[in-house]
C-alpha cells in the first residue's frame, strides 16, 4: 500500500488541496500532501469557493497552504497523482534520472465517470463538480490501495 501520496494541480489552491482534504478524511492512515506546478500561489490557503465546496461535504481545507512541486517530491512520495495531462507533463519534466516513482492521472481511479482530467474550477467555476469528481477518484484510489 502506498503510504505517501502527493496530489498535484496547477496552482495548488483548488483541485489538489481538495484531493488532499478528501483523501486524508477517506484514508486517515495514508500520508498526503498537495502541490502545484506553478509558483503563483505559494503560501496561500485554498481558494475560498473551493474551501466552501469542500466544507459543504465535511472536508476542512483551512490548514492547507500552497507550495510548488519540486524534483525532491519524487523521493518523498510513493505515488504522485496529477489532475490533468499538462500537470503530468510538468511533473515528468522534473523527474530525476533513474527515479521510478509512479505518476498517474488522478481520474484514472474513477473510470466510471468517463473523465480524463479534473477540470480546473478556478476557470470553470464548477467547484461542486470538481469536488464530486475528486471524491469519485479518491474512492477509487482507496479501493485500489486495498
Amino acid at each position: 500500500m502506498s503510504s505517501k501520496i502527493l496530489f498535484v494541480c496547477l496552482g495548488n489552491i483548488c483541485r489538489s488541496p481538495a484531493a488532499e482534504g478528501v483523501a486524508r478524511q477517506l484514508m486517515p492512515g495514508i500520508a498526503t500532501d498537495s502541490a502545484g506546478t506553478s509558483d503563483w500561489h505559494i503560501g496561500e490557503p485554498p481558494y475560498g469557493p473551493m474551501q466552501a465546496a469542500a466544507s459543504a461535504r465535511g472536508y476542512d481545507l483551512s490548514d492547507l497552504r500552497a507550495r510548488q512541486f519540486t524534483a525532491a517530491d519524487f523521493t518523498r512520495f510513493d505515488l504522485i497523482l496529477g489532475m490533468d495531462a499538462k500537470n503530468i507533463a510538468e511533473i515528468e519534466s522534473l523527474r530525476p534520472p533513474g527515479n521510478t516513482t509512479p505518476v498517474q492521472l488522478f481520474t484514472s481511479y474513477a473510470p466510471e465517470t468517463g473523465a480524463d482530467h479534473v477540470p480546473d474550477p478556478y476557470f470553470t467555476r464548477d467547484f461542486d463538480g470538481a469536488r464530486d469528481l475528486i471524491e469519485a477518484a479518491a474512492r477509487g484510489l482507496k479501493a485500489a490501495l486495498g
